[in-house]
Formats: structure tokens, sequence, C-alpha cells
């Protein structure tokens, strides 16, 4: 028999596997430190650079924090950062062409692959956010600070 505290306790599963996505994006974001950072139609390179991974991969640490938390305020930064993320891929595929790209990376670039990945990888982040968004019971912590 299960008490109902014990089940208020339980962390669902969609939940779980959230705040894994969120961690797995802070490690991806921290990992790409010291490399160029793509941001709003330009490409950062160096201390700016730098600055940019710095904040995305605290963002990113406070979500999974959040999410862990179950914090309801969270709800809203990962709606926002996600709407954010795909904006931030539209303008970068509008505004940065396709040979400063090579010229960065130094290797050619299919156009094709990449509008095709960062579609992709926009449409993923597009049904993240309708999964956040039609689970918002579950952001039960009405705390305005994580600590």
């Amino acid at each position: 028999m299960i008490d109902a505290d014990e089940n208020e306790l339980r962390r669902p599963l969609g939940l779980n596997l959230l705040a894994g996505l969120y961690l797995f994006f802070f490690l991806i974001s921290s990992s790409t430190f010291g490399n160029p950072f793509p941001f709003l139609g330009h490409i950062y390179e160096g201390a700016p650079a730098k600055a940019l991974v710095l904040v995305d991969s605290l963002i990113c640490l406070y979500l999974f924090l959040g999410v862990m938390k179950r914090q309801l305020l969270t709800w809203y930064l990962l709606l926002g950062y996600n709407l954010f993320e795909i904006l931030n891929t539209i303008i970068n595929l509008s505004f940065i062409s396709r040979p400063e790209l090579e010229r960065v990376l130094g290797a050619r670039i299919a156009q094709e692959t990449l509008l095709f990945n960062n579609i992709a990888a926009a449409l993923a982040i597009l049904l993240l956010s309708q999964f956040i968004y039609r689970h918002k019971h579950y952001f039960t912590s009405r705390e305005k600070y994580l600590f």
C-alpha cells in the first residue's frame, strides 16, 4: 500500500528524463568552452565566445536544478529558453553565411545538411516545449529561489 505522502514525493518519469536532458545540455554547452559560438546571427570567438558559453552553461545548470526541485518558475524559464533557442537557430541560419561558417570551422559544409540538422534540432526543441507546456502540473514548488 502506498501512502499519499510517499506518492507526492515520487518524481514522475517525465521529470527525471527532462532533468537528465537539461543536465546533458549543460554538459554539451560547457564542453564547447573555447570554441566559436554562433549567437543571433554572428559567430563569436575568443573571450566573447567563452562568456556566452559560460552564461549558456549556467542557464542550463539552473534549468536542471529547477526541474529537480520541481520549481514553478523553472517551467516558465524552460519555455522561454526553448523559444529563444529556436529563434536563435532561425536567426543564425538566416544571417550566418556558409562561407563564414566554413572559414571558422576550417572545413567544407553541405548547405542541405546544415539546414536539415538545424531544422531537426529546432523541431525537437519545439516538441520538448510541447511536453513541458502540457505537464505544468509536475512543477509543484512555488519557491522563488532554488536555495
